[in-house]
Formats: C-alpha cells, sequence, structure tokens
C-alpha cells in the first residue's frame, strides 16, 4: 500500500516538474527512463521500517499529554527576558534529565512557542461531565463506590503520586511551591518573583 501510493504521488509530482532530477539523476529527466525507473520500484519488495519508540507507548502517550492538556512551557521555566534574550530551563534526556538553561533570542523563542499553538479545528482538552474541575472530587469519588472500583490514586505510580500531590522533593512533607531558583554560587540569590510568575503547570 505505502509503496503503490507514494509511487504514485512521485509520478504526478514529475509530470508537474516538481522533482529536481540534477547529477547522477540527470537522466531521469527523460520521460521513458522515468517510466522504466518507476517500473523498476514497482518490481522490488519495499519493507517499510517502523520503529517501536524509545521507552514504550508509555513515554509517547506522556509526551503527547503535554500537547493536549498545557501549554508548551510554564511560567516556572522562565527565568528572565533582558535585552532581547530569553532565558528558560529545559531538561536534557540525553544528559539524565538534568535541568539545564538555555538563552535564545526573543524572537526565536516566540517562534518556537509558536510552533506548538494548535492548527484550526483542534481545540485543547477540556473535561465536562464528571470530570469537570467545578465537581471531579466528589464525581470521581461516587464513581468508585457505584462501581466499587479501586480509588484512582491505587493506579498510580509513586512518581505520578507525587507529582499530583506536588510534594517537596527534600522532605517529602507539605505542597511544593515554586517560588524560583537560585544560581549555582549565587552570593546574593534573586528577590522572590511576584505571585503571577509562580509555576503554572
Amino acid at each position: 500500500m505505502f509503496r503503490g501510493k507514494f509511487l504514485a504521488q512521485l509520478a504526478v509530482a514529475f509530470r508537474r516538474n516538481q522533482l529536481r532530477l540534477s547529477g547522477q539523476l540527470q537522466l531521469l529527466q527523460r520521460p521513458h527512463v522515468f517510466d522504466r525507473f518507476l517500473r523498476s520500484l514497482r518490481k522490488s519488495k519495499w519493507v517499510v521500517e517502523v520503529r517501536p519508540p524509545f521507552s514504550g507507548p508509555e513515554h509517547v502517550l506522556q509526551y503527547l499529554a503535554r500537547y493536549t492538556h498545557r501549554v508548551a512551557i510554564s511560567n516556572g521555566r522562565l527565568i528572565e527576558l533582558r535585552e532581547g534574550q530569553v532565558t528558560f530551563r529545559w531538561r536534557d534526556s540525553a544528559d539524565h534529565n538534568a535541568q539545564k538553561r538555555m538563552t535564545v533570542d526573543a524572537i526565536e523563542f516566540i517562534r518556537r512557542f509558536l510552533l506548538h499553538i494548535l492548527p484550526a479545528g483542534f481545540v485543547k482538552i477540556r473535561h465536562f461531565g464528571f470530570l469537570a474541575n467545578c465537581q471531579r472530587g466528589a464525581a470521581l469519588k461516587l464513581c468508585v463506590a457505584l462501581l466499587r472500583a479501586p480509588a484512582p490514586s491505587d493506579l498510580l505510580t509513586p512518581r505520578q503520586r507525587n507529582a499530583i500531590e506536588r510534594r517537596c522533593p527534600s522532605c517529602n512533607i507539605g505542597t511544593l511551591c515554586l517560588l524560583g531558583y537560585i544560581p549555582n554560587g549565587c552570593v546574593n540569590p534573586p528577590a522572590a518573583p511576584s505571585s503571577n510568575l509562580l509555576d503554572s503547570s
């Protein structure tokens, strides 16, 4: 199926002069030579390689969920805007998820942010019914009781449960409220940001 669709579109592109056939491919500019080339490709067995995700389907769903429920970057990751340069935190998965800083031009930052805006006709997920924010807590408890099902918290991994509770990673007591970051080696830590700069994730 993939081979047939691909070759059909390739033939259409050739008829519309949309292919750049230069160098060793100049001979394919002749229609009869190109048709012979396509016939040889139809006789070959194609193997369409579909690799599994690196960390399993759970990792893919976790990655995509960021774009269906949240914005591209939360306020807590924005560090500063100075002289047209934006500095923000990011997590390097190739370096054991180490948190690093990156500074880019403000225009480049806006360009990257706009890449995550959904196209026309697509919307962020908004819950309604028993999952609506105003009644989700009570409604879910009622659903669990009526279905005699295990509590939703019992189905979560320790890491997921900790993320929901936003526990302090140091003392594991209370609710974590991110106020800012003190750079390593900083003698005079910066003042705590205003409330509108708190982590909104």
